[in-house]
Parts: structure tokens; sequence; C-alpha cells
């Protein structure tokens, strides 16, 4: 296997894009990563498209052909539009890195794009549970709220985590993105300003939860003899991991507990050679506030049952003893479903470069984990800085 780097990253912001269409959102990211990778368009072999909902919110699918004819790689290279949920970003990444690796091809695209905005809140939610196994959960009603909702009171239950420790997680996220010019929902938060927010699935509040939003993000990976020419410092991919699990949420043996992330962090950390002690930051699929909790003591992050005790002790921020979510997470930046694995890599790619606005100092390592439905799929992806 070839060793894989990063030359090239793009992305909108996000929000409401009114005006922008979902391809259009994948072109301009895609676009401006092109623009510094490095390499020729014609150059690229392969591109990989994270897409979700595509068909059900913006009435478009094909996406990925449709946007690589208007980039204008017109080669008949192959074009694939990738699904997994919340982690179809995540997991056309790793796609890409596959195809470069075993030689396929020297250099690929990868986007991930979602608009959301324009369609109705029961049409989002309607298009968001077909993440679910419908077989099962359809009948029950029971929506991602619900999920998390009793996640938390199990959590609550066993490790005492209480609404103050959790507010902590959301309070951070938020000012985290104050510093990001791409989050769109930055802001500085009390825990009483929480605690009287509309309560949406008890205990989860209104800002327990992430934003609906618009977006897209890109990258180009390339063969590491293949990166010379890039403009930016590239980055070293050191792993870049995909793993099932249940879709039922009664597959599920725990709910304070995704098998999912554990074994794609277990088989993550082995193929880089590393400890969750060695990372300096990592960007986690915070689409609810216990989310950020159970799946940073997933990763090893954090001990068992400390993941909100820890946000509250400060020791999540940045300069603490891990940084989570820096950026502001999905808590902060919103959630455009295809878009955000991709947008999460593009994070830790800034971070290790030392070019984001919220930085962590001397950050050598980064993580990011993009988790799809119940826990259905997840990919763990790191990065080392490449002069390390």
């Amino acid at each position: 296997m070839r060793e894989v780097m990063i030359t090239g990253v793009g992305s909108t912001p996000y929000g409401k894009l009114e005006g922008r269409s979902i391809e259009s959102l994948a072109a301009s990211a895609a676009n401006a990563a092109l623009l510094r990778a490095g390499v020729e368009r014609d150059e690229i072999g392969a591109v990989y498209l994270g897409n979700f909902a595509g068909g059900a919110l913006a009435g478009q699918e094909v996406l990925a052909g449709m946007v690589a004819d208007d980039l204008g790689l017109t080669g008949g290279i192959p074009c694939t539009k990738v699904e997994g949920a919340c982690a179809s970003g995540g997991i056309a990444f790793r796609h890409a890195v596959l195809a470069v690796a075993t030689g396929q091809c020297d250099a690929a695209l990868v986007i991930g794009t979602e608009k959301m905005t324009s369609a109705t809140g029961a049409q989002v939610t309607q298009a968001l549970n077909f993440a679910m196994d419908n077989r099962a959960e359809g009948p029950s009603g029971l929506t991602f709220p619900g999920l998390f909702g009793l996640a938390w009171r199990l959590h609550a239950e066993r490790y005492g985590t209480t609404r103050d420790d959790v507010s902590a997680v959301i309070i951070k996220n938020k000012a985290n993105g104050l510093k990001n010019p791409l989050a769109q929902m930055g802001a500085t938060l009390t825990a009483d300003v929480i605690r009287q927010s509309a309560m949406i699935a008890d205990p989860l509040q209104l800002y327990d939860c992430c934003p609906v939003s618009d977006g897209a993000a890109a990258i180009v990976v390339v063969a590491a003899d293949r990166a010379r020419n890039a403009a930016d410092l590239p980055i070293r991919v050191r792993a870049a991991v995909q793993t099932s699990g249940p879709a039922r949420i009664a597959g599920h043996d725990d709910l304070c507990s995704y098998l999912t992330t554990r074994r794609a962090a277990e088989r993550a950390y082995a193929a880089a050679g590393i400890k969750p002690s060695d990372l300096d930051l990592a960007e986690i699929h915070d689409c609810f506030s216990m989310a950020e909790v159970i799946h940073s003591e997933d990763l090893g992050l954090v001990p068992r049952g400390k993941g909100a005790k820890w946000a509250r002790e400060g020791r999540t921020n940045v300069g603490g003893d891990i940084a989570i979510n820096a950026s502001g997470g999905l808590l902060s930046k919103g959630h455009p479903v295809g878009a955000t694995g991709v947008g999460q890599i593009y994070e830790v790619v800034k971070q290790l470069r030392g070019e984001h606005g919220n930085q962590v100092k001397g950050a050598r390592l980064g993580l990011s984990q993009n988790v799809g439905g119940a826990g259905v799929a997840c990919t763990v992806t790191i990065l080392e800085r490449s002069d390390a």
C-alpha cells in the first residue's frame, strides 16, 4: 500500500445558503480544493461524492457524475456517489484513500455535499429517519433525538451525569464556533440559558441538537510522491478505517456505547501505530451533545463515564488534555449530512497546518470520527502533520 497525502482542501460556509444548489455548493468546495492541490484536473483519477438526501430534499441524484462534469473532469474517470447516512462523507474519503493507496490512481477528489434548509422540517425529519432500520424502528415512532434522550437517561443513571455536565459540552462547542468563520451558530451561552430552552426529547433540549444546514467540503488526496507541488503543507493519512454495526436500536447491547466506533478506533490506532493519548485534537460527531459524550468515551479520549464531566472541567477545551471539536463541531457548524465527514477532515487539516481560527498549539496528530444512522457505519481517520 502506498502512502497517501492530502494536498488540497476546500469548504463552503455552513448554514442556510439561499440561492445555492446542491451541485453548486459541491463545485465551489471542489474548485477551492483543486486550486492548491498541486495536480492538474486531468490527473484526477477518481471522484467520490458523499451525499445522503439529495434525492429526497434537493430533488437530485447522480450527483457524482454531474459535479465532475461541472468541474471539467471529462476524461471518463469513475465518479461514485457514496451513501452511508451521516457517515457518507467519511466513507467517501476512505474510498478515495484506498484508490490511491492501492495504485488505482495517483490522485482522487473527495466531495461531501448536502442541501437541507429549503425543505420543510417534516421533510427533513422524514429523510433523516431513513437512516434507521424502519422495519423495526418505523412503527415505534422513535427519532434520533429520542434515541439520544434515552442514552442520556441511561448515562445519567450509570455515571451520575447531570444537566450542567452536558451543558458544558454545548457551551464549549458554541464558544469554539465563534472562532470559526465556517460555523453558522457559534454563541456565548450559559447553563441557565440552555436549561430554559425548549424541550425536544426529555432530557434533550434545543441547544443539545445540531442545526439543519446546507454546505459542502472537498479534499484532494494524492500518492506521496505527487505531493511535492502542493501550494500548502501536505498532510499524511495515517489511518482511514470504516466499520459497521447494528442498524436497529434494539441491536445495540448498550445505548451508552457504539460497537462500531469502538472497533473503528481500535483499528485506526493500530494502523497508525499510536495511542489515544498521542492525539492533539479530535473532531467527533456531535449531532447531539450526548453524542460527543458517548463517542469521546468510545474513542478512548476520555475515561468511561467522564465525557461530560471532562468538558465541565475544561479538559476538552483548546489547551486542555485533548481538544475536542475545536471547530465548534456539528453543534456550531451544523450538519449538512453528506458533507459532515469531509468537513471534519477539512478542520483537522487546517489545524495540522497551523491555519485554524481556533488553533491548537503545536498540533501534530488529529482524528476525525463520523457516524451514520444509529451506529450502522463509522469512519475514523487519523492525520499527521507531514514534517512531524
